[in-house]
């Protein structure tokens, strides 16, 4: 098959292009890469710098296209609360801009990527899809504003759309920059280094975790699986761990006794936020297979930076 992956630089993106390059796919890849690192990608990924708001680049890129990935968005929480402008501009214009694209030179399939952060704080636990979402924070309202739009315009103009909501990814490659890292990552580097790892609130806050080659099987069956246009499928776990357990974890994956500070001061954000599977079983036969202890001990093993 022929793929276009949006956002193919970085993280979940170059973990999905290569895995199908390797199954011997045709993978042609976008990335303005302000935050992607095209050295990520294996030498048979077809690799294109760019905006996902330029159209005439993006006919090119979709001719005789299968299905595309859309990966391609601004994905901190505290940076955009900083800034909604950017965020709307990129998460949202950004996909409104790929689907007229899609629609202009005819792919008939688009998986977007989007976010268990849709769902904000919710009662029941783990979240069904049918909950209503409570997103707390722009880059919240950004992916679900691009989920809205993506099955609006695809049942307006006959493409297959399927949202996939994945939760707390982490693994080899994960993007590391100087302010508001992602956690697991932060917690491995800080843990290596014998440094203290700072939680946020009381660490009772609770996430489910998800390991990068879990997300990409599931991005992987979206692709031609049936049954599954207009839904919205949650990638997860299926396990909620607590910040203060994902602290302890990860000090034992490093091998290190660590010291644990908790910042009050600063929100842990909403109390619980774990992911339903039973939908996402059915429709894409996925079932993550990677524990979160052993996933730790693979994003050591795995990545560079951590040798």
């Amino acid at each position: 098959m022929n793929f276009l992956i949006t956002g193919a630089a970085g993280f979940l993106g170059s973990a999905l292009a290569n895995h199908l390059a390797r199954e011997g796919h045709q993978v042609r890849g976008l990335d303005d890469l302000s935050t992607g690192d095209p050295q990520a990608l294996a030498p048979d990924v077809h690799f294109t710098r760019g905006d996902v708001a330029d159209r005439p680049k993006l006919w090119t890129l979709l001719q005789d296209v299968d299905c595309v990935y859309h990966l391609a968005a601004r994905v901190s929480v505290p940076e955009s609360v900083l800034y909604p402008r950017e965020y709307n501009a990129v998460n949202v214009g950004g996909t409104v801009s790929l689907m007229e694209a899609m629609r202009d030179v005819g792919v008939r399939r688009v998986a977007l990527i989007s976010s268990g952060a849709v769902y904000g704080e919710q009662e029941l636990q783990p979240v069904k899809e049918t909950a209503l979402p409570d997103p707390r924070s722009p880059y919240a309202v950004s992916k679900l504003a691009a989920e809205n739009y993506v099955r609006t315009i695809g049942r307006l103009w006959g493409i297959e759309t399927v949202s996939l909501r994945v939760f707390n990814a982490y693994g080899p490659g994960q993007h590391l920059p100087p302010s508001h890292p992602p956690v697991v990552p932060y917690f491995l580097r800080q843990a290596l280094r014998g440094g203290t790892l700072v939680v946020n609130g009381d660490g009772s806050q609770a996430r489910d975790y998800v390991y990068v080659d879990d997300v990409v099987q599931a991005m992987i069956a979206a692709a031609t699986a049936p049954g599954v246009n207009g839904l919205v499928l949650n990638v997860g776990s299926g396990l909620a761990t607590s910040v203060r357990d994902l602290a302890l974890k990860s000090g034992h994956a490093a091998g290190k006794e660590t010291d644990i500070v908790f910042n009050a001061k600063i929100s842990g954000g909403v109390k619980q936020l774990s992911a339903d599977l039973e939908l996402v079983g059915q429709k894409l036969n996925y079932k993550p297979a990677i524990s979160l202890e052993e996933g730790l001990r693979l994003t050591l093993q795995r990545d560079a930076r951590f040798k």
